[in-house]
């Protein structure tokens, strides 16, 4: 694990790193180390003073001295301390500029492209991987599946690693031989400054629509807090935006002239547009228009917002120097993201995908999508996570309107009451909804939707996507709304299977 790697040798002056800064009881700090959980500090290393949202970092200064920390990193001096302080504006983001500058500042030897957005960063990094590698970059990846330095992979535990995690991670890519990363930066990663001590050569946001309210409070706060991001991108570097998303596209005036800005989107005035030709269940295309060059492209991918994904892809793609046939490339031989808009196929006479969609914006795309496909009845299976954003819960409702059949369900309760959570989403419903069922028991929903289906129809089980477990009252338990569908789908429809394949031989 990434965690384990030990320190570096060559101890941080943060006098140098930040000359702005005062210091007390000192002239100057160096360490071999960082750390803003007291509990890892180790002798010689620096203790950054977080004020987190449940504790205050000065809370655990004596646990950190007891361990043998020989700096502390604060916001304001804090008297009677004889630790010797280093006093700067932020100190989240110093911190994560400590952490890189410990592993060697690695995200200067890497082109290293970061997605954020509401919606669609996850895919469309897997894009650019798939793109980078089939041309022969080695790429690493970090974001809501996996954690990759381009050799090995590790399941994820955040989108955004923590700062020090980050750092190293990088250091790891860039140690391997690895010369790229695409990367997904969440909105509490750049909120917190995870991310503010890395050098990004590209960033793309591909939306900002409503999600994690319940943390930024309002949309100019999260919108803000994408915002961010800009302020990592090296001088020279690409600043995408989406020209179809107006929250994306409201930061426009932000790009500074010193970075290279490129429009996106399926408009055909954007710099990198897509005209869409062909949508069906087998997959899309659309002719790519890249900065003059014009190419036909095919993806497995379903969906205008996927044919959205790939053109952001392609985007940052030839900034990083890869030719259109590249691209194209890429962009035929990339499948699918585990739990986006995912096929489960087990012989049935009838569609069902599986998608991590948990905010209105992303449920409704995934609808429309498959709507413009289906010949039969849209069925979906959705619920909103306890303890989470819960002015978006009504809007999921609204969302699914869209389908024929709508089976609200429980997503993670977590601490909450799940009929409280239902009765919420079913405020958002209109009381002439063709049809809406409530099954708290998501096995029960899922089950339900795939015996209600019909031939020709398209069952959409949304919210939990690739996880693989369930948080009920505290406890994780093992759920994979995949496996659930496999089983019951093979048990319904595989013997049926297995006789036409017989009958046909």
């Amino acid at each position: 694990m990434v965690s384990t790697v030990s320190t570096f040798p060559v101890a941080v002056s943060l006098r140098r790193l930040f000359p702005q800064a005062s210091f007390v009881g000192c002239a100057n700090i160096c360490a071999t180390d960082a750390f803003q959980n007291s509990r890892d500090v180790t002798p010689q290393s620096l203790f950054a003073v977080v004020q987190g949202a449940k504790a205050n970092g000065a809370q655990f200064i004596h646990e950190a001295v007891s361990r043998g920390a020989n700096g502390l990193l604060v916001n304001r001096p804090l008297p009677g301390m004889t630790l010797p302080q280093c006093v700067v504006s932020d100190v989240r983001s110093a911190y994560s500029r400590v952490c890189e500058a410990l592993a060697g500042d690695p995200t200067r030897r890497l082109d290293v492209a970061g997605i954020t957005g509401t919606n669609g960063k996850t895919t469309t990094t897997w894009i650019v991987r798939t793109m980078l590698e089939r041309a022969g970059r080695r790429c690493g990846i970090l974001g809501t599946v996996e954690y990759s330095d381009g050799f090995a992979i590790e399941p994820a535990s955040l989108t955004t690693p923590d700062s020090r995690s980050l750092a190293r991670w990088m250091h790891r890519m860039a140690s391997r031989g690895t010369t790229h990363a695409a990367i997904e930066l969440s909105s509490h990663a750049l909120h917190q400054g995870r991310a503010a001590g890395i050098e990004l050569e590209a960033a793309l946001i591909t939306n900002i629509t409503q999600d994690h309210f319940d943390y930024h409070q309002s949309f100019d706060p999260y919108r803000a807090a994408k915002a961010r991001v800009l302020e990592t991108v090296r001088p020279g570097g690409l600043v995408a935006l989406n020209a179809d998303d107006s929250g994306s596209w409201s930061l426009r005036d932000r790009v500074s002239n010193s970075m290279s800005f490129v429009s996106y989107g399926l408009r055909p005035k954007a710099d990198v547009a897509a005209q869409v030709r062909e949508e069906s269940m087998e997959g899309s295309r659309f002719r790519l228009s890249l900065h003059g060059t014009t190419v036909d492209c095919a993806t497995s991918l379903i969906g205008r917002h996927n044919i959205s994904n790939c053109v952001a892809a392609a985007t940052i793609a030839f900034h990083l120097g890869l030719t259109p046939d590249e691209i194209v490339t890429g962009i035929e031989q990339f499948h699918c993201v585990p739990g986006r808009l995912e096929r489960i196929q087990c012989g049935q006479p009838f569609e069902v995908f599986v998608d991590y969609a948990h905010t209105d914006d992303a449920l409704r795309r995934c609808l429309q999508s498959l709507k413009s496909i289906t010949p039969g009845r849209i069925i979906c299976v959705f619920g909103a996570g306890g303890d989470r954003d819960r002015a978006k819960r009504p809007l999921l409702g609204r969302a699914a309107l869209l389908a024929d059949v709508a089976i609200v369900t429980s997503d993670n309760p977590r601490s909450e009451n799940p009929l409280a959570i239902i009765d919420e989403i079913v405020g958002g419903m209109s009381a002439s909804h063709r049809e809406s069922i409530i099954e708290p028991d998501r096995a029960a929903a899922i089950q339900r939707a795939l015996e209600l289906a019909r031939p020709g129809d398209s069952v959409l089980i949304a919210g939990k996507g690739h996880e693989n477990e369930q948080i009920i009252d505290g406890r994780h338990l093992p759920f994979d709304d995949r496996q659930v569908s496999r089983a019951f789908l093979s048990e319904r429809w595989r013997p049926q299977l297995s006789q036409q394949r017989r009958a046909s031989a």
